[in-house]
């Protein structure tokens, strides 16, 4: 199981930090850093800023989303910065959920399986650069149907390092885990237990198993976040990681459609869940938090003394994952870096 580092989005500003959890990162061994975007800052530009500095770890988006740029202007992003990096790159995509795609961005959020599917392959059109490209898709059309008439088929100056970029998507319900396998290099799950993963290997078989799917399980990535806090009271680690999580399953997301809040429902704590939700809804964060079961916090997480996190990193060495997403300070990183590379 290799390591990366989970950078993520910003919040009121800039991280602190950054830079020297990167070199640290590098140092260590980390296989790869990522950057995400919400309703901020962007994926892109932190990446492209703080990976000039580095000199051997993938650099990856987890997530940039779909609903921000154009398929080409994405495609251009990952030309750019796979040239710049010497062949680090790795373009990670993700649809989003409807209160982000259409309240920030404005766009339409209907069937976004199918705008993921013709978003992808017009990045690979482009990066293949064979020819000009031309789409007619329901949700994506190449040149522009209507406008001026002056619209033409383009094939992109820049000859890209690689034409096989890989591209990984940010998947979380059955059919969308099915598409990725069909579809992509690889998986970034935000929440995932190796405990209960039975849902996850039969939509990732189903995906590979469709025909024309690009890769299998053996050459297929999956990376996850996972929050590691080295404490020796269990109750207080996990109290670290329960306002996280009761964001997700409570506020990111209405009450209608929260695609995080469906993730743990489907693992066992539909009634913890909703509770969590009810209390967060209500503006009653702290006792969200507090709601959540240890159980669940241990499910996707690594909490308690470190004897207890090299136990329980057994669970996670026998699931689908190939890189663990992690944050943390230099020294939080140094000992996961002991606890997983060393273990």
């Amino acid at each position: 199981m290799k390591l990366g580092l989970q950078l993520g989005y910003w919040g009121a500003g800039p991280p602190i930090g950054a830079p020297e959890q990167i070199a640290e990162a590098e140092r260590l061994g980390f296989d790869s850093i990522w950057t995400a975007e919400a309703w901020g800052s962007d994926a892109l530009t932190p990446l492209a800023w703080w990976g000039s500095a580095t000199t051997r770890v993938k650099l990856g988006t987890a997530i940039v989303q779909m609903s921000a740029r154009t398929p080409a202007a994405t495609a251009m992003a990952a030309m750019t910065l796979d040239h710049l990096s010497g062949g680090r790159f790795v373009l990670g995509l993700g649809a989003s959920g409807p209160q982000v795609v259409e309240g920030w961005y404005g766009q339409p959020f209907a069937k976004p399986l199918a705008r993921t599917r013709e978003y992808v392959e017009i990045i690979r059109r482009i990066l293949a650069r064979d020819e000009p490209v031309v789409f007619e898709g329901e949700h994506h059309r190449m040149p522009y149907p209507g406008g001026t008439g002056l619209g033409k088929p383009l094939r992109s100056i820049v000859h890209p390092l690689r034409p096989d970029v890989p591209i990984y998507l940010g998947a979380e319900g059955p059919r969308n885990v099915a598409l990725t396998a069909e579809i992509a290099d690889g998986w970034l799950a935000i929440f995932y237990s190796p405990r209960n993963d039975t849902f996850y290997r039969d939509a990732l078989a189903e995906g590979f198993a469709r025909p024309g799917a690009r890769r299998s399980l053996d050459d297929f990535e999956v990376l996850c976040t996972v929050p590691v806090i080295v404490h020796d009271d269990v109750e207080e680690a996990a109290d670290l990681v329960r306002p996280f999580l009761a964001l997700y399953i409570g506020g990111m997301g209405a009450r209608e459609v929260n695609f995080h809040h469906e993730v743990f429902a489907r693992m066992g704590y539909e009634a913890e869940a909703r509770h969590i939700q009810d209390l967060y809804l209500d503006g009653r964060k702290a006792e969200a938090a507090a709601a959540v079961p240890l159980r669940l916090v241990e499910d996707v997480a690594l909490v308690g003394p470190r004897e207890k996190i090299r136990d329980d990193l057994a669970w996670w060495r026998e699931s689908l994952l190939t890189t663990m997403l992690v944050s943390g300070d230099p020294q939080t990183l140094r000992t996961v870096a002991e606890l997983v590379l060393g273990g």
